[in-house]
């Protein structure tokens, strides 16, 4: 036993060794046979599009002349990661979308002062970052660690955790694996840019995942841009600030949100994903920490970066969900949960290649306002949830009875405030009497006007002051269509004569009323314009009192139809139709040998 394990041990550097002899690809992973791809899954297979030498240029003018806020230019640069970004202009791609230029001008911290700092308890510690992975992958001596913790306790525990991850972070790329020279460095770079960035945000400090994301970085841009690039993508909002945070809260609210996004999207597999026991949580995670590195075709995973430096959650989210929609088959067909995740977290080969993955990527279409609404949709749910939990009184979702002692208690001023004053209850009758108004103005006609001068006309001075009947009788129906003909010839509706201003002069009140039978059997009314105050005192006598007496114009005496309250005025000419109504006088009232009907408020309201 003793044999196997030594044997063991040493079978990892023959393994690097050899896998080192075999050279890199193209994107620096080293070179293995099948068997060890199936184990590190991964694929040197690409089938990315090879760059054209036209839009190479053409790209390089676009990086050029590059303004960020431009329309123009993002969508042109959109244009170009739909086509395919080619790998020698990546970096400058980034850099443009990211902004990092004015970010490093703009921006205060110094990245190598705070270098400096942070090299001084590695010197205490009698270490360097470039052999801080095999000084401190282990957990320090007592004798190694006493002189540290007194003096910096918790930059030790930050370089250790820090160390721990260089281990896990891409151990077959050759900017990180083995010890050769090239594999220092980019360990040394790798750590130094965690350790400050953890200095830079000493709220979130250090959280798993963010090595992965500085490694693809780095490989790519130069140390110090690396820095500024994980500053931009971990800090705005747009990009992944909502993912990395020290209780792991802001992952589990976005795995839920694409859960959401996965329910109104694809009903179907989410129920029966829920059904076997599936949660997103489980490969949301591993996914949106590690951005999907974990996908064994490094072209797609570079065209999945390109999209999320373009739209940043969204692209996460559409990545999502066009790797859920190529595994859709495969999933449906399983029935343990177990082997669910195994395929969710090792996508296969064949569906991971570039010109497969990247179709069902652009295929796939992610508002931000949807996104924005599953999130909501998951706070209201959260919401709810710990109301039925902890049945708080001031959760909407579960109203309560009001304590007593608001009851039983004195006015307080927040009571008060909501107590009817008296011009609330003055707007409360203004609205009463504006529904009477408009009852009116929907199913009756207007009165008859006065021809020849073109003023506006009413009823004659003595209809509209003395006391009305409490009855009155209406002769037969007119024509619908007459009617609305009337309506139509009017410019504007009688009703809204009543709010002018003008006073009515004592000549043109007292004109008496004249009759025009042009036509038999019709009475029209002619009289001299009324002013506001006139109108609004026969209007309101005849509300105090109840009732309003009513008479078509014209109309048979011997009419048995129900009488209709109309207004008492029209501010034009009218003519001689049947479509007009008058107020019957007293005499007139009293000359009606029908049965009479009342028409009161309390029917218009």
């Amino acid at each position: 036993m003793r044999r196997l394990s030594s044997s063991s041990s040493n079978r990892t550097p023959m393994v690097k060794r050899r896998s080192s002899s075999l050279g890199f690809d193209e994107f620096g992973f080293a070179l293995s046979k099948k068997r060890e791809q199936k184990l590190q899954h991964r694929s040197h297979e690409y089938s990315y599009p090879q760059p054209d030498a036209v839009r190479v240029k053409q790209l390089c003018e676009l990086l050029s002349y590059w303004n960020g806020s431009s329309f123009i230019c993002r969508s042109q640069i959109e244009r170009f990661i739909r086509m395919g970004i080619p790998p020698s202009l990546r970096g400058r791609v980034w850099k443009c979308l990211l902004n990092l230029d004015s970010l490093r001008e703009s921006g205060v911290f110094n990245y190598q002062a705070c270098l400096d700092e942070i090299r001084k308890p590695l010197v205490d510690l009698g270490v360097s970052e470039y052999s801080i992975l095999s000084a401190l992958s282990s957990p320090l001596s007592p004798a190694q660690a006493s002189p540290a913790l007194a003096f910096c306790s918790q930059e030790v525990a930050l370089f250790h955790q820090i160390a721990q991850e260089l281990k896990r972070s891409f151990p077959t790329h050759r900017s990180l694996m083995g010890e050769s020279p090239e594999a220092i460095e980019g360990q040394a770079k790798l750590f130094r840019v965690l350790t400050v960035y953890a200095k830079y945000n000493p709220q979130i400090g250090y959280s798993q995942g963010m090595s992965c994301i500085a490694a693809v970085l780095l490989m790519h841009l130069s140390e110090e841009e690396a820095f500024w690039a994980l500053v931009v993508l971990l800090r705005e909002p747009k990009y992944l600030s909502e993912f990395f945070d020290l209780s792991s809260e802001k992952i589990q609210h976005q795995a839920a949100v694409f859960h959401q996004l996965l329910k109104h999207t694809r009903p179907s597999l989410s129920q029966h994903m829920e059904d076997c026991g599936g949660m997103s949580l489980h490969y949301a995670q591993p996914w949106f920490l590690a951005l999907f590195t974990s996908l064994p075709c490094w072209d797609s995973v570079l065209a999945i970066w390109d999209l999320v430096m373009l739209q940043g959650l969204v692209g996460v989210f559409r990545a999502g969900l066009a790797i859920i929609s190529l595994l859709e088959p495969r999933l449906m067909a399983l029935t343990d949960h177990t082997t669910m995740l195994t395929l969710l977290l090792r996508v296969p080969v064949e569906l991971s290649k570039h010109h497969v993955l990247v179709t069902a990527l652009w295929a796939t279409e992610i508002q931000e306002s949807e996104v924005t609404c599953m999130a909501n949709l998951v706070l209201e749910n959260a919401r709810e949830d710990l109301c039925k939990e902890n049945l708080k009184p001031n959760c909407t979702s579960l109203p309560t009875a009001e304590p007593e002692a608001h009851k039983t208690d004195a006015k307080t001023p927040a009571l008060a405030a909501k107590e009817p004053t008296k011009e609330a209850t003055g707007s409360v009758t203004k609205n009463v009497f504006t529904r009477m108004l408009r009852v009116a103005r929907r199913y009756l006609v207007v009165v008859g006007q006065s021809s020849g001068s073109g003023k506006p006309s009413c009823s004659s001075s003595s209809s509209s002051t003395e006391p009305q009947p409490s009855k009155t009788r209406v002769s037969a129906s007119l024509p619908q269509a007459q009617i609305r003909a009337k309506r139509r010839s009017q410019k504007g509706p009688c009703l809204r004569s009543l709010s002018r201003k003008k006073a009515p002069s004592s000549q043109e009140s007292d004109a008496g009323a004249t009759e025009d039978c042009s036509e038999p059997g019709l009475r029209r009314l002619k009289s001299g314009p009324a002013g506001r105050g006139a109108r609004q005192r026969s209007v309101h006598k005849a509300l105090r009192r109840r009732s309003l007496q009513l008479c078509p114009m014209g109309s048979p005496r011997n009419s048995s139809h129900r009488p209709l309250l109309t207004s008492t005025e029209s501010p034009q000419p009218a003519r001689s139709t049947t479509g007009h109504y008058r107020m019957l006088s007293p005499q007139e009232a009293q000359d009606e040998q029908n049965p009479r009907l009342t028409v009161r408020e309390s029917q218009l309201i």
